[in-house]
């Protein structure tokens, strides 16, 4: 969602002597590496905590991996809980969060007042409530697009608060997360782990069970992104991701101390879901599940940290791979759900089938597919000078001309 520094790689078309105005859309040459990189490569990570939700017909776990897979999807499971599932979801509200002060920004630069910008920011908050409502009804019921659209329509005032307030309330806030996190663990342990939409065979019955799954599930992710939210609030206003260089030691405290708190944090789930550790007490499954959700908020802040780090190490010289993620991430809401219709397409009873056939590894591994899909079409894009069409029409929506028939100046808008 921020529109940052340089990526020296754009397309010819998009590459232009003459400086951007205030209100024009900022062009794809004139972004920041790091949160395009980042974005680009949590895509993977989304495509993998996603995948295993469609398979179905097996017992499963605290996060949803199957108890009676074998070997290889025991690793992959461990190895999906402690470092993809409840890391890739924070890092991704922190640059949510992070690009909504750039938008806010630029629109005051621009000469526009507070108010104006803060309709502005509600605007798009609603029409990306409505998109993930169409997600959800036409593909997943785990849609984060709706969950995104209500914390930014709730907490708008967030971005002109004061840093104390910001960090009082993320810390606050984190203990609400922990209470959360603690009564569902109690749910899967006493009642199971519940049955997901995805393994309903008729479309038009899917159709409502993935409705009422997402109208319980949006809130409760809300009380999920909301710290990590905030702390993307607070980075941007260091611009820690538009001026990685400036930044280094700090992004590389937060990336080493991130990756050991999540790592520790997120190990005894881990163990747990890979059927390692099968003697665990109720009491202690609870903690463990309480632990690794907390602690995922300093895995998803290490890899944004991480991204700003690699970006300031090829800043100069991108090279194929980190222009085409980044090209990716420049599209991630197009991406995102062009991985929702893939998903659908290969594994819905109703399609091809497959949720009911393959493994935890077997899923795992078309989700590498699927996101190696979405890298390969958003370069294409890149090459041809085209944005995502997803970004488009939420920009349009978003700047629609008013109804006295002026037109609004537009910025930018990255998802």
């Amino acid at each position: 969602m921020s529109t940052l520094s340089p990526e020296p790689t754009a397309a010819p078309s998009s590459r232009s002597s003459k400086p951007n105005s205030p209100g024009s859309p900022t062009r794809l040459v004139d972004r920041s590496l790091a949160p395009d990189l980042a974005r680009g490569t949590m895509l993977l990570l989304i495509a993998l905590a996603h995948a295993h939700m469609y398979l179905y017909g097996n017992p499963t776990g605290f996060r949803g991996y199957d108890l009676e897979g074998g070997p290889l999807d025991r690793i992959v499971a461990g190895v999906q809980v402690l470092l993809v599932d409840g890391r890739a979801l924070p890092m991704f509200a922190a640059l949510f969060g992070y690009g909504l002060v750039q938008l806010a920004d630029r629109r005051l630069a621009a000469g526009a007042e507070w108010p104006d910008v803060r309709r502005l920011l509600r605007r798009r908050s609603r029409w990306l409530i409505a998109f993930g409502f169409v997600h959800a009804l036409l593909l997943f019921f785990g849609d984060i697009l709706f969950t995104y659209g209500l914390v930014a329509l709730v907490l708008v005032g967030m971005v002109r608060a004061r840093d104390r307030v910001l960090l009082w309330v993320a810390g606050l806030w984190t203990l609400v997360f922990a209470a959360t996190a603690m009564a569902l663990a109690w749910s899967i342990i006493t009642n199971g782990s519940p049955p997901l939409p995805t393994a309903v065979e008729s479309p038009l019955e899917a159709v409502g069970m993935r409705l009422a799954t997402w109208a319980a599930l949006g809130p409760t992710l809300a009380v999920d992104i909301i710290t990590p939210f905030l702390l993307g609030i607070w980075a941007a206003r260091r611009r820690l991701l538009d001026e990685p260089g400036r930044h280094r030691a700090l992004l590389a405290r937060v990336a080493v101390i991130g990756m050991a708190v999540t790592i520790v944090g997120g190990a005894p789930l881990a163990l747990a879901d890979a059927r390692v550790w099968t003697d665990w007490t109720e009491g202690a499954g609870a903690v463990a599940y309480v632990v690794h959700s907390v602690t995922g908020i300093a895995g998803g802040l290490a890899y944004a940290a991480l991204a700003g780090l690699v970006a300031h190490r090829f800043a100069a010289a991108p090279g194929r791979v980190v222009t085409a993620l980044a090209a990716c991430g420049q599209r991630s809401l197009t991406c995102y759900l062009l991985q929702s219709v893939l998903f659908v397409a290969i594994f819905a009873p109703f399609t091809a089938g497959l949720g009911g056939r393959l493994s935890d590894a077997g899923a795992s591994a078309v989700a590498v597919g699927v996101w190696m899909t979405t890298v390969l079409l958003a370069e294409g894009m890149r090459r041809s000078g085209r944005r995502g069409p997803a970004e488009m029409l939420l920009r349009r929506l978003t700047y629609r001309p008013r109804r006295s028939g002026t037109r609004p100046q537009p910025t930018r808008v990255a998802v």
